[in-house]
């Protein structure tokens, strides 16, 4: 959003009434502002009371100009719907998943079918049914909203958390179809302004599904047209941060065709293009330790450390522990999962994560 949005003249009618602020979540500066406004899932949007310092809406995932815009004037009213909507925001805010969930769904149950904030209350309900794993209901809701959303942008996020949900008990084979006829449909409308972005999101959704199923034929097929599209995407792109934003898209897609090696050129000119971002060089050192070049990538991973910080150069770590390990040298992987746990541990209680703590644990015991 911040190549492709953010930077959209259309936007600028806002600027008297809003004041754009970019948080990094990885800087612990900034632990504060997310103890009192928690994120769980990246990017969120919200739009913060300045008076109340209580937040008036939130967004989980992308969204393209138009969408942002209609975010942007949606305005509260005070019937069950919307006061039902507002405290399904509240929930959301702090991390109580399945209480947003019933909230979302009361909203959309009491509003009129013609409610102009259908399209949010039904991709916060999916975000919200999913965190609370909630799969069975994130399924059924998303067959029964779909069709109502399909013709707009909030279709992307309907279809796709619906078929990740259904892709947990794949076995209840017609929801299973369904969902991904759906998601299958929103990738192909072209009426829908969806960004590269959005329709590559949809690709990995439906690569997902067929691993799901265990159809590595057809999986394998949707990589290829993933890889291609994105490679179109790229050369599309007008400035280097906009044909940067497809590169952890490329990597996963060829090191899942196991051609890791055709990333190396991208991130080559990626690293040059943005020397003070650790994202480059700590992909690189991925895809030079799936290529077995162990030197090269614990290369790009210590290019990759002396810029990263917060929770992101814990797993610039692992992957160079993993290295080591995948070297041969498991010393030198212990030590180094050892400075990952340390540093973990250190990190603010906003940024640190016991689960992480605890994989790490594990690995250095298997070790």
């Amino acid at each position: 959003m911040r190549a492709f949005v953010f930077t959209d003249k259309a936007l600028e009618r806002y600027a008297g009434r809003f004041v754009w602020l970019s948080v990094d979540t990885e800087n612990s500066a900034n632990a504060a502002f997310l103890q009192k406004y928690p994120i769980h899932v990246w990017p969120t949007l919200m739009i913060i009371d300045p008076k109340k310092e209580t937040v008036a809406l939130r967004y989980s995932g992308g969204a393209t100009v138009q969408q942002l815009s209609k975010l942007l004037s949606e305005r509260g009213g005070k019937t069950k719907y919307d006061e039902a909507m507002a405290r399904a925001d509240r929930f959301a805010n702090e991390g109580k998943a399945p209480e947003a969930a019933a909230a979302y769904d009361e909203a959309i149950k009491k509003a009129p079918k013609n409610w102009s904030r259908l399209g949010r209350a039904s991709e916060t309900l999916m975000f919200a049914l999913y965190a609370a794993k909630e799969y069975d209901r994130c399924a059924s809701r998303a067959m029964e909203l779909y069709p109502r959303v399909k013709d707009s942008y909030s279709a992307v996020n309907v279809s796709s958390m619906g078929l990740l949900c259904a892709s947990e008990k794949p076995e209840a084979r017609a929801t299973f179809d369904a969902l991904e006829k759906d998601v299958r449909e929103t990738l192909e409308n072209t009426k829908l302004p969806l960004s590269g972005d959005d329709r590559s999101g949809l690709y990995e959704t439906l690569i997902s599904a067929r691993e799901a199923v265990k159809d590595e034929e057809g999986a394998h097929k949707l990589r290829e047209q993933w890889a291609a599209f994105l490679e179109g995407e790229a050369k599309k792109a007008k400035t280097p941060e906009q044909r940067a934003v497809y590169d952890s898209h490329r990597l996963t897609a060829y090191i899942d065709l196991k051609q890791p090696e055709r990333a190396i050129p991208m991130l080559e000119q990626s690293e040059r293009d943005f020397p003070g971002d650790y994202n480059p060089p700590a992909r690189l050192g991925l895809a030079y330790r799936t290529m077995g070049k162990y030197d090269e990538a614990l290369a790009a991973y210590d290019r990759a450390l002396t810029k990263a910080y917060g929770p992101r150069k814990i797993g610039i770590l692992r992957g160079k522990a993993e290295t080591f390990a995948a070297k041969g040298d498991k010393e030198s992987a212990k030590r180094v999962l050892a400075e990952a746990i340390q540093y973990a541990e250190s990190l603010p209680e906003e940024q640190r994560s016991d689960a992480t703590i605890a994989s790490l644990k594990k690995r250095l015991e298997a070790l």
